[in-house]
């Protein structure tokens, strides 16, 4: 945990598919903090890291708390790179790994595989006699011999990680620790259910309690690697997907919560940027170069869900409620029978970009904005990257001479589609919870995020665009300024009519102490803690419960049900009398950081362009546009478009019609001129 006063420098290191971002602040508070990209490693990450921390000049020994997002776990998932699992399963459920859900991933294609693979082969399937009911009664016990047995089978299969998940051990885990306690020292990697998912729903829990089990090696390994290129004395933390940090240890344990580690990084800053700012609604809007991201966050707090998925797999883990898409400034440009198509393949990091001179051969959208003059071919990116304008219209010219159109008209079709596909991941983060996007504000950040912000934004039909201070390594600097915390969930099962406030208000005191255990155990106090907790509450019959924010202390049944009715009918836009129930219960223990004080506002100067370029807006002219250092900028003074604003690793294109203005924190407000 960072130290009250710390004296060192506090690290945020994002590694992304194509860059991995880094921000270094000193505990000092008056050494300007510092900022750089390099280009990821795919193949070492720890070198990444090395590589990140000499291109802000400084050393390992000099370290305080490094916080680290990462999407290796999220990677190896995606592409199937899992250790092969032994699961023990309550006799009768075994196969229900394979049997999921019986749901077709798409309806009316037969051609498409109707669900993933199992993750665990029926060889490695093992029966256990015991069973439990839902309320955790023992309905047949299991005996030590039976234990003793089904721990010889799962060893005998030679796999390195075993994953338990016996029926109801959400509600009675008693079964599942005598098996653990059978297989303590043969097996490396365990995974039981009640730790990883103690709720119902027993293929979802199954699968995550298989996923973490399968990612158990490569994490462990992975961190241990980390921790030993780090000194001592440094304090190694890692970013969860619920947006908060956590310690290596517990990530070893549970390494399914890093699945969206790098991406929550990210929200978490936003959501930090949202509340100083008291902007109500917030859509996010991460581009990178594999990937682009988006979020809601409403009044500060961002949306966590329980119900994420992955490679098409259910993770059954609180994570902030992210869609990601494989549009990124890497994505490949392909023409095919269905028209222009963006993604999901990229350039990655190496060769990249055809801009990037590095031997890239395929046209990506990072190439359509070189050509149509958006990136400055004179700034060298990270010291080792410069671009070439010409290698972009080279890649394009094929593509753009099959559809009998110009370089530059090609170029502006790409971005038109990328920004209508990122439009449609904004629609899946607002319509279906309710919200009418039109009225957030866009909050643009990644590398090539604020340079597709004004598209997205007339795409969607917003008009405010929110560019924050370091938007270039914003997942680096949410985990520098990550607060350390950990969301636990379970299942409650508690019937609306008679509520039972006693019960109810005991399983939350459970749960709050089960959150706050692994911060209280680094020396925190329950004064230092703030928790935040919600009910997951359901008409009796429904599938899937809503999320009601509860307040401290007790709370009646009649008051519950109001904060029900009230949450229902803001997503669904209706209410009923019908009978209604908790479903289950989450909570999230945090240490809040202190208040941030923002640094001292540049000299209120009228900005001077540094140059003026020929840049393409339309297809018909180019247009001259200036181009400004976004560190000269300061309130009052404007900038309007067309314009384009820099930073070392980063691109703002204020197209015409629109303008950039500052404030004293660092961010720049993009609006359309007739509104501003």
């Amino acid at each position: 945990m960072p130290k009250p006063s710390p004296i060192g420098w506090q690290v945020g290191i994002d590694i992304g598919g194509t860059f991995t971002d880094i921000i270094a602040r000193h505990g000092d508070g008056t050494t300007p903090p510092r900022t750089a990209k390099v280009p990821t490693r795919p193949n070492d990450p720890v070198a990444s890291i090395r590589a990140a921390l000499a291109a802000v000049g400084v050393a390992a020994e000099e370290v305080d708390d490094l916080v680290h997002g990462t999407t290796r776990v999220t990677n190896a998932i995606v592409e199937g790179r899992l250790e092969p699992v032994a699961l023990i399963a309550t006799e009768g459920f075994e196969d229900i790994i394979e049997i999921g859900r019986q749901s077709r991933a798409d309806l009316y294609r037969l051609e498409v595989p109707p669900k993933p693979a199992a993750p665990v082969p029926p060889e490695r399937r093992i029966a256990t006699p015991e069973r439990m009911a839902h309320d955790g009664t023992i309905l047949r016990a299991l005996t030590p011999a039976a234990a003793t047995e089904v721990a010889d089978r799962a060893v005998a299969t030679g796999a390195r990680a075993v994953a338990v998940s016996l029926l109801h051990a959400y509600a009675n885990p008693e079964h599942e620790q005598a098996i653990a306690a059978q297989l303590k020292g043969r097996v490396k990697y365990l995974s039981l259910s009640h730790a990883v998912n103690p709720e119902a729903r027993e293929y979802e829990r199954t699968i995550a309690t298989v996923l973490n089990a399968a990612v158990m090696p490569l994490a462990a390994d992975y961190l241990a690697e980390l921790r030993a290129t780090l000194p001592s004395t440094t304090r190694l933390h890692v970013m969860h997907s619920a947006g908060g940090m956590t310690s290596p240890e517990a990530a070893a344990e549970r390494p399914l919560v890093m699945a969206l580690s790098g991406p929550a990084a990210g929200v978490a800053a936003a959501a930090a940027v949202a509340r100083a700012a008291n902007e109500e609604a917030v859509l996010t809007f991460d581009m990178g170069g594999t990937t682009t991201d988006v979020a809601l966050i409403l009044h500060g707090q961002a949306e966590i869900t329980a119900d994420a998925r992955l490679a098409d797999q259910k993770l059954r883990q609180p994570m902030v409620a992210i869609e990601s898409i494989g549009a990124g400034g890497g994505s490949i440009i392909r023409l095919g029978a269905g028209g222009l198509s963006v993604g999901p393949q990229s350039a990655g990091a190496e060769p990249g970009p055809a801009c990037y001179g590095r031997g890239g051969t395929l046209p990506t959208v990072c190439d359509a904005n070189a050509a149509l003059g958006y990136l400055n071919p004179r700034r060298v990116l990270g010291g080792a990257i410069t671009l070439d304008p010409s290698a972009a219209q080279d890649v394009l010219a094929p593509l753009a001479a099959q559809l009998g159109v110009s370089v530059v008209e090609f170029a502006l079709g790409v971005l038109r589609v990328a920004d209508a596909t990122m439009a449609r991941a904004l629609n899946k983060i607002t319509v279906e919870r309710g919200v009418d996007g039109r009225g957030a504000t866009l909050l643009a950040f990644g590398g090539m995020g604020p340079m597709h912000a004004v598209g997205l934004a007339r795409a969607y039909g917003i008009g405010r665009v929110l560019v924050p201070a370091a938007s270039s390594a914003f997942s680096a600097l949410g985990c520098v300024a990550a607060e350390m915390s950990y969301t636990r969930q379970r299942t409650l099962r508690l019937a609306g009519e008679g509520f039972d406030a006693a019960r109810f208000a005991e399983g939350r005191a459970a749960l709050a102490a089960e959150a706050a255990a692994p911060l209280l155990a680094q020396g925190l106090t329950h004064a230092a803690l703030a928790l935040e907790e919600v009910a997951m509450v359901r008409y009796r019959g429904q599938s899937y419960a809503v999320d009601v924010k509860l307040e401290p202390g007790p709370i009646a049944g009649a008051e519950l049900a109001k904060l029900f009715q009230a949450r229902h009918e803001t997503l669904f836009g209706f209410t009923s009398g019908e009978a209604w129930e908790v479903l289950a219960l989450r909570t999230q223990a945090r240490a809040p950081r202190a208040h941030e004080v923002a640094p001292p506002a540049p000299e209120a100067v009228a900005p001077e362009p540094f140059a003026t370029d020929k840049c393409w807006f339309t297809p018909e002219a180019a247009l001259p546009t200036p181009r400004f250092e976004r560190a000269t900028l300061s309130p009052p003074h404007r900038v309007t478009g067309p314009a384009i604003i820099e930073d070392d690793w980063s691109t703002i294109v204020v197209p015409p019609g629109w303008l950039a203005a500052p404030d004293a924190q660092g961010n720049l407000l993009l609006l359309p001129q007739e509104s501003a």
